[in-house]
């Protein structure tokens, strides 16, 4: 019984370890400013990632682009092998530009700003909005041994009465990698996050 309880122990142990909890920030708290924002296409999000086994990583985050339910294109959007997480929390910026048929991002952090990044549209600019992975929680849990999605901008799932939803899709139980194929969305960007 006592090496079941220990074996028990080590396995919850081992589990916990290997969790980063995530709390996310969407646009701005200021109405009128997130009104404009929603105007002019562009989102904003700040993700924190916490996790006593963050301290001392390094981190790569990616822009995955998908078409007709594909993987098309990965673009390192940041890749930091040089300064690592130095206490149990991390927290980035993600910033989204949706205009003249192109996606622009940038990613900022505690004292830097990543590179501006350039990604051609397929659908109109209009069609796209930045999703998560929260639905209604208001954390979500991420293996830090695995690469995880941490944002999508989509266009939203058509129904046969000409409805569309976009709820409906980030919302899902379907893998990220997956919602291109399980709702016919023609194209899509993941955002991916991969702990070193």
């Amino acid at each position: 019984m006592k090496q079941l309880l220990f074996l028990i122990l080590i396995i919850n142990f081992s589990l916990a370890q290997s969790q980063v909890k995530v709390t996310s920030k969407y646009g701005s708290d200021i109405n009128d400013v997130q009104d404009i924002l929603r105007f002019e296409n562009i989102f904003t999000d700040k993700l924190t990632f916490q996790s006593e086994t963050l301290k001392g990583k390094s981190y790569t985050i990616a822009l995955e682009e998908f078409k007709k339910g594909k993987l098309v294109k990965t673009k390192i959007l940041f890749d930091d092998n040089y300064f690592k997480i130095p206490n149990d929390k991390l927290a980035l910026k993600f910033y989204f530009k949706l205009a003249n048929g192109k996606l622009k991002t940038q990613i900022l952090g505690n004292g830097f700003s990543g590179k501006k990044s350039t990604f051609k549209l397929s659908n109109d600019e209009d069609q796209y909005a930045l999703k998560d992975f929260f639905g209604s929680k208001e954390e979500i849990i991420l293996d830090i041994n695995k690469k995880n999605s941490v944002l999508a901008l989509i266009t939203p799932t058509i129904h046969e009465d000409g409805s569309g939803s976009y709820c409906e899709v980030a919302q899902s139980d379907v893998a990220p990698e997956k919602l291109g194929e399980k709702f016919k969305i023609p194209h899509y960007f993941l955002v991916t996050i991969k702990f070193n």
